[in-house]
């Protein structure tokens, strides 16, 4: 049975209660170009989060697809959340991540996915994600982890803070063209801390949107 249903204005959110400002770098690598879209940024952290390398049906809206061609593997090692709100904020950033590469396996920002789980800053920061790729012709390959996660609620209840570490050492960027992975050596580049502000979309049964992204590059704390 599917958790709630994906309603007509999926782009409708309320305001993000929680400070966090501007929209972060990318994550993965294509050769020697290391991140993409936008300024690294500092950030802070606030207790502990939801699993699965694949997207539940029942934790979908319906007739969303946020599948992943079978060499791409989004690991979300992290333990789901006592507080039922934090708990389907948590699971709709990992649906959030998710929609991202299934934009970039399916060439396209103008995917359901990406509108159903993003709004704002957000919806900006996953169209130029997969805007990125798609222009300089390349995809992703590879096992990107996600871990340590936290989360922190607005005394409204209808933001959360979801922040977690990406280890991206085995992730990389692939050539649609011939298929050439380009892969680099490992480094502090791979590790990355994320901070996404996710908002309660009024007009649905509990579906969560990532309203702001917020990225610190090169995270030595989740080495």
């Amino acid at each position: 049975m599917k958790r709630r249903t994906l309603p007509a204005a999926a782009a409708l959110a309320a305001t993000a209660a929680l400070l966090l400002t501007a929209c972060g770098s990318g994550d993965d690598k294509a050769g020697d170009n290391a991140k993409i879209a936008g300024a690294d940024q500092d950030t802070k952290t606030p207790t502990a989060s939801a699993s699965a390398s694949g997207a539940p049906e029942a934790d979908k809206p319906d007739g969303v697809d946020v599948s992943l061609p079978k060499d791409v593997n989004l690991v979300f090692d992290w333990e789901k959340p006592k507080d039922k709100n934090e708990a389907a904020a948590m699971e709709d950033a990992a649906n959030y991540v998710r929609a991202i590469y299934h934009g970039v396996y399916k060439r396209t920002s103008k995917v359901a996915a990406v509108t159903a789980y993003s709004t704002g800053d957000g919806l900006s920061y996953a169209q130029t994600q997969i805007n990125d790729r798609v222009d300089g012709g390349w995809t992703a390959t590879g096992t990107r982890r996600h871990y340590q996660a936290t989360t922190r609620s607005a005394s409204n209840g209808n933001s959360v803070e979801v922040d977690f570490c990406v280890d991206s050492s085995k992730f990389y960027g692939k050539e649609v063209k011939n298929g050439k992975v380009l892969k680099t050596e490992p480094s502090l580049a791979d590790y990355d801390y994320f901070k996404i502000i996710m908002v309660k979309l009024p007009t649905s049964e509990g579906l969560w949107q990532a309203s702001k992204v917020f990225v610190e590059a090169k995270a030595a704390k989740c080495r």
